[in-house]
């Protein structure tokens, strides 16, 4: 029994020594034990390899802006921990989560004991929200993010009103496999019978396969640039506009805060769901709060501008398509800067091509290390640089905040790379900007 908090988030933690094990046999051990709360919800379900966290927060913003209370259940986290089971953008407490904690460790010893054997960090968290929302905070609508894959996610046992899978890279290959194609089989495995499927996939093998994945489910497809077609876009100084044309409407002018070419495919998907469900009955939504909630839409760490002077932004780009991304905002929007890049990595990753990418448009570039089991060191990092101007880091926070001093007007500062980097080096890049004044 845990008594504090800081108990729990410990074990929920050390949990992470158990790697990743795919597979729903664990889970659906424990969902039995708690009467099934995966069938007690109504959900959404986003998959895909990059652009589901900011999918699920235009879905949600959405349906939020027409009333609805909507549950979140993403990863990894950006600010607290606690916001991986959110309502309405807001993190569970930490009474709540202890609560929660305290209910599922019973059973997590218990399944340790047996052939299938104990629960790894993510399957206990999953655990911990279907509880959560079937018995703690009734929601409307839950939106769960994919962890890893799809076919064999902890995730997978809902049976939801519509899917999405975002787009398809080359992302986790020791996994999943080292094909779009491969990829696209395990990320298709969320599509359930008969059950909408909305995709954002442009990679045509990749398409190919979700498609046939559809027809073997009898599952109603909705594609980008088949179903549903974005156009007129232009990039705003904080944020995007765009127009998106269906069988449904046109919906002209849309505005997004949220920065990158990308987003205004995550939106098109998220905007096509909530068509779906609001003409199948299921939930009534208006124009005005599909306009509203793009607009609003907010998620941390995805080309977030933390300060214009000195200009410092973080990109959670952690995999070859993240990077692309990244590269292709910042010439288009910063190409006069003096861009400095301070990147950090997981070992697992397709590291070569990443950090090529960011060689090119880098007028300096820094590899850090990080306190994370997968973590890559900055050595590691540096020795696959091509760059001219590129060095190795082991204490970040005192390094990036001699950078940030003096940093001048024609400058930028972007930290990328690793989510969970981008979780840890937030807030202190926020503390140590609050004493911190341009250098003209």
């Amino acid at each position: 029994m845990f008594t504090t908090y800081n108990e729990a988030l410990e074990w929920i933690h050390a949990r992470l020594r158990l790697g990743i094990k795919p597979g729903l046999s664990r889970m659906e051990w424990m969902m039995n034990k708690l009467g099934s709360p995966d069938k007690k919800m109504k959900a959404v379900h986003v998959g895909g390899t990059n652009g589901k966290g900011s999918t699920v927060t235009f879905l949600r913003s959405i349906l939020e802006a027409g009333g609805y209370t909507v549950g979140t259940f993403t990863s990894p986290y950006i600010e607290q921990f606690n916001e991986r089971i959110s309502v309405n953008g807001k993190p569970i407490t930490d009474e709540e989560l202890l609560l929660l904690a305290n209910i599922i460790r019973p059973l997590a010893d218990e399944l340790e004991e047996t052939e299938l054997g104990g629960p790894t960090e993510f399957e206990v968290i999953t655990a911990m929200a279907f509880y959560y929302f079937a018995n703690v905070q009734m929601v409307d609508l839950v939106i769960f993010e994919v962890g890893l894959g799809g076919r064999f996610d902890s995730t997978n046992i809902i049976q939801p009103l519509a899917s999405i899978i975002t787009n398809i890279g080359l992302d986790h290959t020791n996994i999943l496999g080292n094909t779009y194609e491969k990829i696209a089989f395990e990320k298709a495995g969320i599509i359930k019978a008969k059950t909408p499927i909305i995709t954002a996939v442009k990679h045509p093998g990749a398409l190919k396969v979700i498609e046939e994945q559809a027809e073997v489910k009898e599952a109603p497809i909705f594609r980008l640039n088949k179903e549903f077609s974005i156009s007129g876009h232009e990039s705003l100084a904080r944020g995007e506009v765009f127009s998106l044309s269906s069988s449904f409407n046109e919906l002209e002018q849309l505005e997004l805060t949220m920065i990158g070419q990308h987003q205004t495919e995550n939106a098109a998907a998220a905007v096509m769901t909530v068509q779906l469900l609001h003409h199948a009955g299921l939930f009534s939504i208006n124009v005005m709060a599909i306009r509203e909630g793009l607009k609003k839409a907010y998620w941390p760490g995805r080309f977030e501008v933390l300060s214009e002077k000195p200009l410092v932004i973080i990109d959670g780009a952690h995999n070859e398509e993240g990077i692309t991304s990244l590269t292709n905002e910042l010439v288009s929007r910063f190409h006069d800067r003096n861009i400095q890049i301070v990147f950090a990595a997981l070992k697992d990753k397709k590291l070569d091509e990443m950090i090529a990418k960011l060689d090119k448009i880098a007028n300096k570039i820094s590899f850090v290390s990080f306190d994370f089991p997968r973590a890559s060191t900055g050595e590691d990092l540096l020795k696959l640089s091509q760059s001219a101007n590129k060095l190795a880091v082991t204490e970040w926070p005192t390094y990036l905040l001699e950078e940030m001093k003096n940093l001048r007007d024609h400058d930028m500062l972007v930290v990328t790379g690793s989510l969970y980097f981008i979780s840890v080096v937030k807030p202190v890049l926020c503390k140590n900007l609050k004493n911190i004044t341009i250098s003209l």
